[in-house]
């Protein structure tokens, strides 16, 4: 059953959320304007074809798991093979973290994702894994292989 959100009740949830929805799609597709996308195509789902939730944080995991999908629907695209790659600013963090970020930005695919949800969004495995569509041991597999490459680059960077 779908449930029907008035302007204010959807502007509620787009500022309550709409920033991890933005990081996550610039951490899975590294490009700003491609992350706009997803987000505006996430907040139109949600306006027209949400289900009903049982609280926020279901609603949140709806709305990554659905920015998540988008992502990666973008990437078999036929035009994403097919554009000239230029560099693009990551979403603004302090300078400390920022190194950081760069690293998780250039990981491959499958690490990257887990990675920004468990440490960036606060997620569980249990819950990256409903995500993601992931089982828990999958997940912690991708969590341990992409934190042993980030230190790899880390340390080679210093």
């Amino acid at each position: 059953m779908e449930q029907k959100m008035s302007v204010c009740q959807f502007e509620a949830v787009y500022d309550a959320w709409g920033a991890a929805v933005y990081r996550l799609a610039m951490v899975y597709l590294g490009r700003h304007a491609d992350a706009e996308d997803v987000v505006q195509e996430t907040f139109f789902r949600l306006l027209y074809r949400s289900p009903l939730f049982a609280d926020e944080a279901h609603q949140k995991r709806w709305l990554l798991q659905v920015a998540a999908n988008l992502c990666r629907d973008q990437l078999r695209g036929f035009w994403r093979k097919r554009v000239t790659e230029l560099e693009d600013v990551l979403p603004a963090a302090a300078p400390e973290e920022q190194e950081a970020l760069s690293a998780v930005v250039r990981l491959p695919e499958q690490y990257k994702l887990p990675i920004h949800l468990h440490y960036y969004e606060g997620y569980s495995v249990a819950e990256i894994g409903e995500i993601l569509h992931l089982g828990q041991s999958a997940v912690k597999m991708r969590l341990k292989r992409g934190r042993e490459l980030l230190k790899l680059e880390l340390e080679g960077s210093t």
